[in-house]
């Protein structure tokens, strides 16, 4: 277990449960033939790099934020939810529990999910020209490859939310964005269960904007995972769902089109490290001062979207 301060930046269980994968922010292990324990740290990555230091806390408010948005959207699509919080203990070995040393890497970070075949995308729905979006359409007139009207400015909301795909790349590899149509070769020419995605996500994303503006945040675009249930063929959503990590916050009070704007998400990080010439570096250290004010940021989106 490594640890600075408050933070968990990778877990250890000493082969309790076996390892079966170490993502940029979450550790994934395997309990049975069905279920796998989901373990969100507090490392933080950006332009698809692991920064040196984590920010406190982070895997947890992930983990929250994640469960209320799954229940949120119970009644619109399944989800791979089996327990999180201290009833995941119910499910593993008693070890984890009773050993603090495992219990404190796993308490309030972690949920127990069921196993499904997951779809090699990232499902992108944007309601908002920000992003790697607003810089294709200054070079292009494009989205994603899609002509966009002419005349558009840095986040103005999109006449109706778009669907656009990117690739779901190996970790220190890059995710890019592609087109509809790459995204049908990809998935061996299945157009139907690429409409079916397109028009779940963007039914998901459109609901959950609502909401946020009921709590003062806009989401200007976010990134869903998907699965099939291997049983039912049915569509599963996985991983995290509209977390700061995997979408972008925007205060509804202070959104003007025409400018980026203030943000709950680690966007803030990345204008840190765009400024400072370091966006795509490795071995980067993040200051105190960027680090507790991103943590912040996503406390504050916690705070404002679920109280």
């Amino acid at each position: 277990m490594t640890t600075n301060n408050s933070c968990i930046t990778q877990t250890n269980l000493d082969g309790v449960l076996p390892l079966i994968n170490r993502g940029k922010v979450r550790d994934i292990y395997q309990v049975n033939n069905e279920t796998l324990l989901f373990v969100a740290t507090d490392r933080i990555s950006a332009y698809d790099v692991i920064m040196n230091n984590p920010i406190p806390e982070k895997g947890i408010l992930l983990t929250k934020l994640s469960e209320f948005w799954f229940h949120f959207l119970s009644a619109d699509v399944k989800n791979h939810l089996i327990a999180i919080g201290d009833e995941i203990f119910n499910h593993l070995p008693f070890v984890l529990y009773d050993d603090l040393k495992y219990r404190n890497q796993l308490k309030n970070r972690s949920m127990l999910i069921k196993k499904c075949k997951l779809i090699p995308l990232e499902v992108i729905v944007r309601g908002f020209l920000t992003g790697s979006a607003w810089n294709e359409y200054k070079k292009f007139g494009t989205v994603h490859g899609t002509t966009m009207p002419q005349g558009l400015k840095e986040s103005q909301e999109f006449d109706k939310p778009i669907f656009t795909p990117s690739t779901k790349a190996e970790q220190g590899k890059h995710d890019e964005n592609i087109t509809k149509e790459e995204a049908i070769q990809i998935l061996n020419g299945d157009v139907k269960l690429i409409d079916d995605l397109e028009k779940l996500a963007i039914k998901l994303y459109s609901k959950c904007k609502e909401y946020s503006k009921t709590k003062g945040i806009i989401i200007a675009d976010t990134k869903f995972e998907f699965g099939i249930d291997e049983i039912t063929k049915e569509l599963i959503l996985v991983d995290e769902v509209l977390t700061p990590d995997s979408s972008r916050f925007w205060s509804l009070e202070n959104y003007q089109v025409g400018k980026s704007q203030d943000s709950f998400d680690k966007q803030f990080l990345r204008d840190w490290l765009t400024t400072n010439k370091l966006n795509g570096a490795e071995d980067v250290d993040i200051p105190e001062d960027i680090i507790e004010k991103t943590r912040a940021k996503y406390e504050e989106a916690y705070e404002s979207l679920t109280y």
